[in-house]
């Protein structure tokens, strides 16, 4: 077994809580430890940092709320398997009701699908097309009763990127898609046109399946406009 490295000395004696988690993620990282590993003790880390034991506590809570470090109680601490969900969360509360947030969040979601819809093409099964269109039907059922497709919609562009079998490009969809609903309230937003929606959907799909990658990406990127259309929209109505 490789010698491990020892957890570096603090450096700065300020915002000792802060500078605790510095020191454990440079330990974290020094030795290359991957989920699952475990930690020492808090009882040797405060020692070789040099300060009590309930710094270091703190250091580590502030640590799994940002999903690096797990307490398994009675076993100990350790490296926890990364997830975009602690990202995704803060994300969402960070934004509130910041329409300029929100604006800024969907021009990146827009460049990242515009962008990577040519690959899908090239990837895309006659299942996930299948699945796509079992989805943009059941937009136009809600459609035409003028309810809210905030589920399908979400359902739709997970479906129509998941042959790219990338889970970082998942969980960054997942990021983008959860904080602009829960910071824009879009899903009611979307209700002044769900016929409009649900066709802008469709014939992304059409495109996909004629192998048409510069009418989908025109297609996709036009939607993109349309939700900006409905957000400055809704900035208007606050603002008067």
């Amino acid at each position: 077994m490789a010698t491990m490295k020892s957890i570096k000395p603090l450096s700065r004696p300020p915002s000792l809580h802060v500078t605790v988690q510095e020191s454990l993620r440079g330990y974290i990282e020094d030795n290359g430890l991957r989920a699952g590993n475990p930690l020492p003790p808090e009882t040797f880390l405060a020692q070789q940092l040099g300060v009590g034991r309930n710094s270091v506590r703190e250091a580590i809570k502030a640590l799994e709320s940002l999903g690096i470090l797990e307490t398994r109680r009675g076993i100990g601490v350790f490296v926890k398997e990364f997830s975009f969900q602690p990202l995704l969360d803060n994300l969402a509360y960070g934004l509130g009701d910041s329409l300029r947030d929100v604006e800024e969040l969907r021009e990146i979601r827009r460049v990242l699908e515009t962008g990577l819809i040519g690959k899908t093409i090239d990837l895309i099964s006659e299942e996930d097309v299948a699945e796509l269109r079992a989805v943009t039907e059941r937009m136009r059922e809600r459609a035409e009763r003028n309810e809210s497709f905030a589920e399908e919609d979400e359902q739709f562009h997970r479906l129509l990127f998941r042959c790219h079998n990338n889970r970082m490009l998942a969980g960054l969809i997942e990021v983008f898609w959860g904080a602009f609903y829960k910071a824009s309230d879009f899903a009611n937003l979307t209700n002044s046109d769900p016929l409009a929606t649900w066709r802008d959907h469709h014939e992304i799909v059409e495109a996909i399946v004629a192998r048409d990658v510069e009418k989908a990406r025109t297609r996709l990127d036009e939607h993109y406009q349309g939700i900006m259309q409905v957000i400055e929209k809704n900035k208007q109505t606050i603002q008067t």
